[in-house]
């Protein structure tokens, strides 16, 4: 049995990823800053095998997939590079029962970052999570969403549906330069 972190990621970009020191590069020390973590919820499952690798042709996306860890404060830490995203480890795995949630930056000091074009999926364009066993979980966009930082709805974005879920998010809107952060969110709701 897997713990599901629901709202793992909630605070991943509504308090941290993308809002790092330099507002888009990581903290001093090469490592992106932790964000924190909504409540949890438990889930019974059948553990699959990690995921490596992102693809989204709909907008031209190859990249690899790193485990992204909770910090002491069950806070998920960002991923520390611009062309990686993250999974919630601490969440399923994609194919897995529950929601599982990709998180990735959406620029950088120098410019775009993997998640840039992730505003630009349309209902029913694919995603596909390559896992370490050799298998793929393919999912289709239902919708996406922005919502601001402060205001994410928890429970319809990590406890919406039912089965296999999958959530990307990334950073949005409006750049706020006093907090050197975006505003909002951008999540892409897949299943």
């Amino acid at each position: 049995m897997r713990l599901l972190v629901a709202a793992a990621t909630c605070a991943l970009l509504a308090t941290g990823a993308c809002s790092t020191t330099n507002a888009t590069t990581p903290a001093a020390g090469g490592a992106a800053e932790p964000v924190a973590v909504a409540g949890a919820a438990s889930v019974a499952s059948v553990d699959l095998a990690d995921p490596v690798r992102l693809r989204i042709p709909a907008i031209g996306i190859s990249t690899r997939v790193i485990p992204l860890r909770l910090d002491a404060k069950g806070s998920l830490v960002a991923p520390a590079r611009f062309d990686r995203v993250g999974w919630n480890k601490a969440g399923p795995e994609p194919g897995e029962k529950g929601v599982a949630v990709i998180a990735g930056h959406v620029d950088s000091k120098t410019g775009p970052a993997v998640f840039y074009r992730l505003r630009e999926l349309r209902k029913g364009d694919r995603i596909h999570v390559d896992r370490a066993d050799g298998s793929t979980a393919t999912f289709r966009v239902g919708r996406l969403a922005r919502y601001p930082k402060s205001r994410i709805p928890d429970k319809e974005v990590y406890g919406s549906g039912r089965g296999t879920q999958l959530r990307l998010i990334t950073c949005g809107g409006t750049f706020d330069r006093a907090h050197r952060s975006y505003r909002d969110n951008v999540i892409v709701f897949a299943s």
